[in-house]
């Protein structure tokens, strides 16, 4: 599997980000071992979780993906041949607590969030940390503070921000270097082909759509990238109805697109959506959540799949 620089240390990230989120709920642990094997079998090596997957299910707590990978990581001894995120920001502070009591990212909390998922995976570092989202209450020169210190004390090695735009991050990383602290390095902001009506509000909490600016903000700054998550829409490419926020005309006429390029390359149209995704001009990596080893298999020829110069030029104008 191909691999992009990214970051200060231009880490090797591979072009496909396996997305953990519903490794040991949706998913139980023989399958979720299965999916991670196979994910490393194909050259992969960017697993992305959060401190709170999926606190909406089973115990409440949000443990079970990064305690699962923890568990992988000690049966297979691998820790170090993998590039591992994790968030924090997004965690209930109480127990049945939803996205609105989400925990701040002071200074003290994103320390302690840290310590705690470093004890659930197992390990003594995360490769890149995120701030799950913009906490507007809490003063930014604290959140970078906090992200800083992580960096500083080497529990990670570089940070990026979830679900913001490209200014605040262009803010915080104004902050970040007054304060001689680790700036963001990544953006993480949900994005495929098909785009929502404009202004329409996603139904997914807390969900924060890539805009062209954003793309634009990460083309032009060396050594970041955008993570796209929901980048095959849950399924509803294939199998699933798409939400009503995609009810426009311009959904019916990129659909026509997609599907004449995927007859034209003889792939599914997941695959050409990740090969659309993966050869932006901005550094772009596909998010992906599997629910089978088949679906991680389609997911790997999908970024691995060239579209030819013409093919691009017709996805990108149809609207």
């Amino acid at each position: 599997m191909e691999r992009i620089a990214l970051g200060p240390d231009a880490i090797g990230v591979s072009r496909l980000c396996l997305g953990a989120m519903a490794l040991g709920t949706q998913q139980d642990e023989a399958l979720s071992f299965a999916i991670l094997d196979r994910f490393v079998e194909l050259g992969g090596n960017f697993i992305d979780t959060a401190n709170c997957y999926m606190f909406w299910e089973g115990d409440g707590t949000g443990d079970q993906s990064e305690l699962l990978l923890g568990r992988w990581f000690a049966a297979r001894g691998n820790r170090d041949e993998v590039v591992l995120a994790t968030k924090a920001g997004r965690r209930p502070v109480f127990f049945g607590g939803g996205m609105d009591h989400s925990e701040p990212l002071s200074r003290e909390r994103i320390g302690a969030a840290l310590e705690e998922s470093l004890q659930r995976l197992g390990t003594d570092r995360v490769d890149l940390f995120w701030s799950h989202r913009d906490d507007r209450d809490t003063p930014l020169a604290e959140t970078v503070a906090g992200f800083g210190d992580a960096v500083a004390s080497g529990r990670a090695r570089m940070v990026g921000a979830s679900n913001h735009t490209a200014w605040r991050v262009q803010q915080a990383r104004g902050v970040a270097e007054a304060a001689g602290a680790a700036a963001y390095t990544a953006m993480q902001n949900r994005y495929s082909y098909l785009k929502p009506r404009p202004d329409a509000r996603l139904p997914e909490g807390g969900h924060v759509h890539a805009a062209p600016t954003d793309l634009d903000f990460i083309a032009s700054t060396p050594g970041t990238a955008m993570l796209a998550y929901s980048s095959l829409l849950s399924g509803a490419y294939v199998k699933k109805p798409l939400g009503e926020h995609y009810a426009h005309p311009g959904t019916d006429a990129r659909l026509r697109v997609l599907d004449e390029v995927a007859a034209e390359t003889e792939a599914t149209r997941n695959q050409v959506v990740l090969a659309w995704l993966a050869g932006h001009d901005a550094p772009l990596i596909p998010l992906v959540g599997v629910s089978s080893v088949a679906q991680l298999e389609e997911a790997a020829a999908g970024v691995a799949l060239k579209l030819d110069a013409g093919q691009r030029e017709r996805l990108n104008a149809a609207a």
